[in-house]
């Protein structure tokens, strides 16, 4: 079976929807606007509408038909990017340095169709929370939404989540169970010195050669610390220090992300930080501080829900189009924190375009917005049976 009839016959309207949220993106903890769209689209549908869980956060409850009493949990995340577009689509962003560079705003749109197509069928026996998640893109979204108390609120026995595939074909769904993305840390390093005139380098203690220093060394850890059988990445993304040319600065600083999949080597990792700091700090005669923050869980798809989701995907997308080879991402995913409180998976639906996400010029594809709804929807018909 393809995508589903009924959900094809309203693409245009997704389409409408995905692109006015393109052109109008908020950034984490900032979706006003958006969380009032859904809010308002998911009560024209008859759906129970619950707002404010993390924030800016929204939650749809439907019940199917018959008195079943398993209850499963669809999520979309909402929020855009803090960076500028550099496309010249019609629908581009009207907001300077706001840009759905992740296509969030796909995400947002695909559930929203999953919601009106099981109002308006009713075709199954239980209930179905649709989450609709702000912050996603590295602020926590999903802690606050269960810190707010989430699964309290409206218990799930299993839940799904998906994200669009730029790097896929179009009409290509990949899952498969176990580790899928990886855990990561955000981390910034403040170096102490003492400036002096450009040309008296002698007086000063330089934060910009330290920085350099440290940087280079922090590039050791994974090639010479971490067995290289695990797989762990460490990119400085950011370096920030003085004003002018001829001004040593009296300080810098260095940010970045840790990539792994396990705990032990998260924590090596984190260990080996400090001593370099602490030891490069005592050689220059500075202080350097740093401060390593826990961003995402690694995300763990369960056996049953992968096997769940690949059959289902058979239906929607033919058996060519369904991949289930194992290829854990490195990029990380706050719906890992949901999968730690109930089982589920995630999985990707490739889509036309070779512009990966989080690059200026990136854009998704509208055709896979029923693919995504069609998807969910299924789920939902073949775990909660009439």
């Amino acid at each position: 079976m393809p995508t589903l009839e009924r959900i094809d016959a309203f693409a245009d309207e997704l389409t409408a929807i995905r692109r006015d949220l393109h052109a109008h993106p908020e950034i984490g903890f900032e979706e006003v606007r958006t969380s009032g769209i859904v809010a308002d689209k998911l009560a024209s549908w008859g759906v129970e509408v619950h707002r404010g869980l993390g924030g800016t956060g929204v939650v749809g409850t439907l019940k199917g038909k018959g008195n079943g009493t398993k209850r499963i949990g669809l999520r979309a995340d909402m929020d855009a990017l803090p960076m500028e577009e550099n496309t010249n689509l019609a629908w581009r962003s009207t907001i300077p340095g706001r840009f759905h560079g992740c296509g969030h705003d796909g995400h947002t749109t695909m559930l929203l169709g999953t919601a009106r197509y099981l109002a308006e069928t009713r075709n199954f026996d239980g209930t179905v929370h649709f989450i609709f998640q702000p912050a996603e893109e590295g602020l926590g979204g999903a802690r606050a939404m269960i810190k707010d108390g989430l699964f309290k609120q409206f218990p799930c026995d299993e839940i799904y989540g998906l994200h669009n595939a730029p790097d896929m074909n179009h009409g290509e769904v990949g899952i498969f169970p176990g580790p899928a993305m990886a855990a990561a840390d955000f981390f910034d390093i403040h170096i102490k010195g003492y400036g002096a005139h450009g040309a008296m380098p002698e007086r000063s203690k330089d934060p910009v050669v330290i920085a350099m220093t440290l940087g280079q060394a922090m590039q050791s850890i994974v090639s010479r610390n971490i067995d290289p059988f695990q797989s762990a990445v460490l990119s400085i993304t950011q370096i920030h220090s003085g004003s002018a040319y001829n001004v040593i600065p009296d300080d810098a600083k260095l940010c970045g992300t840790v990539r792994c999949f396990s705990e032990t080597v998260r924590q090596q990792i984190r260990d080996r930080m400090h001593a370099l700091a602490k030891g490069i700090a005592t050689a220059f005669g500075v202080e350097i501080t740093v401060d390593i923050r826990d961003g995402f869980s690694v995300l763990v798809n369960q056996e049953e829900h992968s096997k769940a989701v690949e059959e289902v995907a058979r239906t929607i997308v033919g058996d060519a189009n369904v991949i289930t080879r194992s290829k854990p991402k490195m990029g990380s995913e706050d719906f890992a924190d949901m999968l730690h409180a109930v089982p589920g998976a995630y999985f990707w639906v490739g889509h036309d375009g070779s512009v990966p996400v989080h690059n200026p010029g990136y854009y998704l594809d509208d055709k896979i917005l029923p693919i995504g709804a069609s998807m969910f929807a299924r789920i939902v018909e073949t775990r909660l049976p009439v």
